[in-house]
């Protein structure tokens, strides 16, 4: 059944993918400057398969790289296309006119979705938790998917956001890298890494894609030499202050219930890293003060984020459950296609109140 999946699916992409080909030869017609067909389609088809295609050997990686903006063409191309269409057969405006029109906004649209990748705000929040204890302020970052795209420039860019709020604590959501470590560990990201500052150190969990790259003990060195302490179904006590669990992704089925991670003192408050927000009930039930995750991405690229919010109950942004907060990032970084509209890459910066 999967095998018949799997080729129904690769037939509808391939038929999606010759649709715009089809539009893109019948614009470059009617410029007068399409040559040679079976170079156009060979050259199509490769970059319609190149993200997975460049992973086989690290030599194909720049088809990586065509693949990944491949699928910002694919969304976007797909809906001017669409639209292209419809204005030719229902109006006297050319092939010509109008195509030049669909692919000036898709270039627009690039344009704009690449600054949002790639110039990173500031978010702020202020939450008040109803137990003993100091204000503090924590740094939020979640999938940067550090890697080919999202790279070292990124890295430093939320080091130096994070170090100007001088926070007392700094939590990794998830997706730090893209599959694998190796390009982080080669690229000498970790010494980026290292400059984090905050009082009580710099803790993250694993996203999604760490599993996919399933080299997680080279990651969890990596990051322990980045002086980042990765916890996996872990609960530990900080600063006698509060308590910080860090919980494995949703990927791994046989990650412990929440409920088996729980903090023995009851009086301390209680935070929680969890990539996926597949569920907020459960911690909001067992007494959880403040709940982080990441993995939405709010979508990336508009209109997903309609998608994500009929996914999660929440899907970005913060609520307050009960007595438990809840934050959701879009992320530092991005996944495929670095752009992003309708979106874009954040930190978030938290102050925390606390009845003294």
């Amino acid at each position: 059944m999967r095998i018949l999946l799997g080729i129904f699916a690769i037939a509808i992409y391939g038929g999606i993918t010759f649709y715009l080909g089809w539009n893109l030869r019948a614009w470059l017609n009617s410029l007068q400057v399409f040559r040679w067909p079976i170079l156009f389609w060979s050259v199509l088809f490769l970059t319609s398969f190149g993200y997975f295609i460049g992973k086989l050997h690290v030599l194909l990686t720049p088809l990586t790289v065509l693949g990944s903006y491949w699928m910002f063409f694919l969304q976007y191309g797909l809906m001017l296309c669409m639209i292209a269409n419809i204005i030719v057969f229902f109006t006297p405006l050319s092939t010509k006119f109008v195509g030049t029109g669909a692919v000036g906004i898709l270039l627009v649209l690039l344009a704009v979705g690449t600054y949002f990748a790639y110039t990173p705000v500031v978010r702020q929040a202020t939450i008040t938790i109803d137990k003993p204890g100091e204000d503090m302020r924590v740094v939020l970052g979640s999938d940067f998917h550090l890697g080919l795209l999202s790279g070292k420039g990124n890295l430093e860019k939320f080091v130096a956001l994070s170090n100007e709020h001088e926070p007392d604590l700094v939590l990794l959501a998830g997706d730090i890298v893209d599959d694998s470590p190796q390009r982080f560990i080669d690229k000498g990201m970790g010494k980026v890494m290292e400059s984090l500052q905050s009082t009580y150190g710099v803790y993250g969990i694993l996203g999604n894609h760490e599993y996919y790259g399933n080299e997680i003990p080279e990651f969890k060195q990596a990051m322990k030499e980045s002086n980042v302490e990765i916890l996996m179904d872990e609960t530990l006590l900080i600063g006698d202050r509060f308590y910080l669990t860090g919980r494995e992704d949703l990927t791994n089925k046989k990650r412990l219930a929440l409920s088996a991670l729980q903090p023995e003192n009851k009086e301390l408050p209680w935070f929680v890293m969890n990539h996926t927000p597949d569920d907020l009930d459960e911690p909001a039930n067992l007494g959880v003060d403040f709940h982080v995750s990441g993995h939405t991405h709010k979508g990336q690229m508009w209109p997903n984020q309609y998608i994500t919010k009929k996914i999660f109950e929440l899907d970005y942004g913060h609520r307050q459950k009960e007595q438990m907060h809840a934050l959701v990032s879009s992320g530092f970084g991005f996944w495929g296609p670095p752009t992003r509209i309708g979106s874009q890459s954040e930190l978030w910066v938290i102050d925390i109140q606390f009845n003294k």
